[in-house]
């Protein structure tokens, strides 16, 4: 069988000794682990370096030697470790190994799409979680998503670029993006189905008649409610939520300012641009 695989590399990591490490360590130069780019701005801005912060590239290079396999892939942003890797196994074993980089998602400022952001698109979220979080994407990410999530013809893409130097209105075509991303995840209608929904909730700014549901008891936490029902993806993102002044009381219209806000009484709230949460109380 040719089927994936998913292996921890604490299979072969929580055994090792030191004299282990050390025999690793051997291979690897401080003058080729210093080019990692990360490094070299932590020195540019007279930053610390750690000696444990070095044994990171060493850990993921010998994954390769262990797993003894024929190739690596990773985001961009993975480069240096994929070739110490690469290195590694040379040394090691006095094989070859082939590394195939890919593009991040990101936007102009090398900002990466995730869970940080609060824009990370889970696959298993519900077509309108989906559609709302593309929708957020900045529009820099715009042709950038359409070439690296969905099966539109490249000759087809050149178009939309075209279509946006020449000056048309980013949200029609991110529009287009999040349907297309839709209907991968789940289908065709459930993609129309998400666009008329979100279409008509910031039309008539209105709470969307799917939106996600939960039971709290009286006096929870709003943060600890939006973690639970997988609104948000950690408190921290929640709280950048707040400072942004991204969270509202869709009953009242007022801004939610406070991160230890308590929900007393059944309750609608918008998080962020596109995302909706209805708290009923037990």
């Amino acid at each position: 069988s040719n089927a994936a695989q998913v292996r921890y590399n604490s299979n072969w990591l929580k055994d090792m000794t030191l004299e282990d490490s050390i025999k690793i360590l051997a291979n690897l130069t401080y003058a080729q682990t210093i080019k990692r780019d990360m490094f070299q701005k932590r020195i540019e801005d007279g930053k610390d370096l750690y000696l444990h912060e070095f044994m990171y590239p060493m850990m993921q290079a010998y994954d390769s030697v262990a797993m003894d396999v024929d190739g690596e892939v990773g985001g961009n942003d993975q480069v240096f470790n994929m070739l110490v890797g690469r290195d590694l196994m040379k040394k090691m074993k006095n094989k070859g190994k082939f590394v195939l980089a890919l593009k991040l998602l990101a936007d102009q400022s090398g900002k990466k799409m995730g869970k940080t952001e609060g824009n990370m698109v889970a696959l298993n979220e519900r077509p309108e979680q989906i559609f709302g979080k593309v929708m957020s994407w900045g529009d820099s990410m715009i042709m950038l998503g359409f070439e690296l999530c969905t099966l539109v013809p490249w000759a087809e893409l050149a178009g939309l670029k075209d279509q946006l130097d020449k000056g048309v209105n980013p949200r029609d075509l991110k529009l287009k993006l999040a349907e297309e991303i839709v209907s991968i995840c789940h289908s065709k209608p459930a993609a129309l189905a998400a666009r008329t929904s979100f279409l008509s909730v910031f039309a008539e700014g209105v709470m969307p008649e799917n939106a996600t549901e939960i039971e709290a008891a009286e006096g929870g936490l709003l943060v600890e409610e939006a973690l639970k029902s997988g609104i948000v993806f950690s408190k921290s993102e929640f709280r950048r939520l707040i400072d942004e002044g991204a969270v509202k009381d869709m009953e009242s219209g007022q801004k939610i300012t406070d991160v230890g806000f308590k929900v007393k009484q059944d309750s609608s709230f918008k998080i962020g641009k596109h995302r909706f949460l209805k708290i009923k109380i037990k």
